[in-house]
């Protein structure tokens, strides 16, 4: 059986966008109204992926500069191609390693990616090195454990009633300190002891089962990636279960949740 890391490759940037580039859109909009940053910041970015966050700062919160960031090369790229913004540059670095001079930041972000940073504590230590005393470091990640992904959960839950052995793919059970009080505990861990948790919830809307199903078959992502690892006949027998759960005829509506954080920097 494929490992736990085998699927985690996010380096399909346009496979990326239709699994969850329109979601990741969607929740960077309401994560930002929750933050409510000031407007002429220097911020940094850490994941950017596709460019969702970042091009939901540059929309509407008028930026002075932004440094968007990326462990994968092509995400970068994909993104440097589509946000055309001479606000915006882009490096490839990743959170424990970032190319940036001690306090020199208003805000630094990250984006659904904290539970994929190798060694998360020393990537919030790293953060705060380069914020400027009252900056503020922020991120948000998917509510795994709480089945935060409603169409992502839907999948693993279908996956392992085929394959009990899929279950150890499920993010849920991969990364289960993205709770409220798991986020508490890592924050306080590195330092950040006004850490400010909150839910951030959107509505996943499909019009139909086939465009619900259609971007599992894309191969970017751990849900994706398994489901492509699959035979053609273990695939119809996951696409037949996930009909009698799901499909009604019409539109495809689940809840995705986030859990946010913001911090204040002393000083």
């Amino acid at each position: 059986m494929p490992t736990q890391s085998d699927f985690d490759s996010w380096s399909a940037g346009q496979s990326y966008e239709h699994y969850m580039g329109r979601w990741s859109r969607m929740v960077a909009k309401e994560f930002l109204i929750w933050l409510e940053p000031k407007k002429s910041a220097d911020w940094l970015e850490i994941g950017c992926g596709t460019g969702a966050l970042t091009s939901a700062i540059l929309q509407g919160y008028e930026p002075n500069s932004i440094l968007a960031t990326d462990a994968s090369e092509s995400f970068v790229n994909h993104a440097r191609e589509t946000i055309d913004d001479t606000r915006a540059s882009f490096k490839q670095a990743t959170a424990q390693n970032l190319p940036v001079e001690d306090g020199s930041l208003d805000i630094v972000t990250s984006a659904l990616v904290l539970n994929f940073v190798p060694d998360r504590r020393e990537g919030l230590i790293e953060m705060q090195r380069v914020l400027r005393p009252g900056g503020i470091l922020s991120f948000y990640v998917w509510d795994y454990p709480g089945g935060g992904i409603g169409f992502i959960d839907a999948f693993w839950k279908a996956a392992a009633s085929l394959d009990p052995k899929a279950s150890e793919l499920d993010e849920g059970a991969r990364f289960p300190f993205c709770t409220a009080k798991g986020l508490g505990q890592l924050c306080s861990d590195a330092g950040l002891a006004d850490a400010e948790i909150a839910p951030i919830e959107i509505v996943t809307e499909f019009p139909d089962f086939e465009a619900f199903w259609h971007p599992f078959t894309l191969g970017a992502g751990p849900a994706p990636g398994y489901c492509m690892s699959l035979s053609d006949e273990h695939r119809k027998a996951l696409k037949a279960r996930l009909v009698e759960k799901l499909d009604q005829g019409g539109p495809v509506r689940l809840t995705a949740r986030a859990w946010a954080m913001k911090s204040v920097k002393g000083g």
